[in-house]
């Protein structure tokens, strides 16, 4: 219940968000455009925002005789957690990683790299399927899905914005100061408020997810492991993810030396250890 309002309040948030863009840049024309424009996004994001995502990173659908030993995992978790199977998918790529994504439990797809799969053992694999399906437990699928589809349409717009200014910048816009005052808002200010409602979502579901995938897996220790291999492993082979989407993944697949750590999607990966290990010698620091 709390992660579907928190889903409401979003999608209430980011129409705002369109509809004072909409008006800043064109007034009421622009506000109509921006009204009809924030409800098919609303509609997009609801229903279709998992499936770009996973199209965006080429994942593959894959079945038990494609996958055995993650089916197996993440159907044993799936079970001992009472909710569906969910679907299934590998992302062709060497950066070890993983997200959950989807509508609800019902609705519900994890998928993983090519790379998680070769680097961590089964118990530290096990670990993080467990974060995963934690993700799907507690509903945060759509709610970071649907940030993920409105950080990336705020960004675009944005850039769109800053060509047209590059390009058409001087066509007649003396009479029109205000337009250009609204786009260059939208420019500057959009973005940082993509990113902050980002980072508001993703980090205080990280450590949820953290405890409660070492509580379905019963392997803390094994998932600090494996926090410790993929953050190392991220930073060696940074994945070429859209910043929108970063905060789906189990570690931030962006290099950390491009963004300051203040305005990381992710909680630091020494403080997620940290906590795993004091849950894991009956300390509970959540």
């Amino acid at each position: 219940m709390k992660n579907t309002m928190k889903t409401v309040f979003l999608m209430t948030l980011m129409m705002v968000l369109f509809l004072f863009i909409g008006e800043m840049i064109g007034g009421k024309t622009g506000l109509t455009y921006a009204f009809i424009f924030s409800l098919a996004m609303n509609f997009f994001a609801y229903w279709f925002s998992d499936k770009m995502v996973l199209a965006s990173y080429h994942a593959r659908q894959v079945n038990e005789a494609e996958a055995p030993k993650l089916y197996s995992i993440v159907h044993r978790l799936s079970t001992r957690a009472n909710i569906p199977m969910p679907k299934l998918y590998m992302i062709p790529t060497d950066t070890p990683n993983a997200f959950a994504t989807g509508r609800n439990p019902q609705h519900a797809a994890v998928a993983v790299t090519d790379g998680i799969m070769r680097m961590l053992n089964d118990e530290e694999l096990e670990a993080v399927i467990g974060h995963e399906l934690s993700h799907v437990i507690h509903r945060d699928i759509l709610t970071s899905t649907i940030v993920a589809t409105f950080a990336g349409a705020i960004a675009y717009l944005a850039q769109m914005l800053s060509w047209s200014l590059f390009f058409f910048g001087g066509r007649g816009r003396d009479d029109d100061s205000s337009s250009l005052i609204g786009e260059l808002f939208v420019i500057i200010v959009a973005p940082i408020a993509a990113m902050m409602i980002q980072m508001a979502v993703s980090r205080s579901r990280e450590y949820k997810a953290d405890e409660g995938g070492a509580k379905l897996s019963m392997k803390p220790l094994s998932l600090a492991s494996a926090l410790s291999k993929l953050e190392a492993g991220a930073q060696q082979m940074p994945m070429q993810a859209q910043p929108s989407t970063a905060h789906l993944f189990i570690v931030n697949p962006l290099s950390t030396q491009r963004f300051a750590r203040l305005f990381s999607t992710h909680p630091p990966t020494e403080e997620r250890i940290a906590r795993l290990e004091a849950l894991a010698t009956g300390k509970n620091l959540y």
